[in-house]
């Protein structure tokens, strides 16, 4: 479990970092394979955040908050 959170964020950065390659690339199927990456590596991210907040105890009157990510721009 204490690996979980270093993974999401491993996650987030690389698919942080393959939607800068796919704004940045000018080849048009560089652009869609760094999409896709970026997309997949967001998947990811979503379901080990989804398992971190499932066995996360919770404290009674506890709200709790998920980070909002905007949409990268194609």
């Amino acid at each position: 479990m204490q690996d979980m959170p270093a993974q999401l964020e491993k996650l987030r950065t690389g698919a942080a970092e393959c939607a800068l390659i796919r704004d940045l690339a000018t080849d048009p199927k560089k652009r869609e394979l760094f999409t896709k990456l970026a997309d997949h590596l967001t998947v990811l991210a979503d379901d080990v955040e989804r398992a971190i907040a499932a066995v996360e105890p919770r404290l009674p009157g506890e709200a709790r908050t998920l980070r909002c990510r905007p949409k990268a721009g194609r």
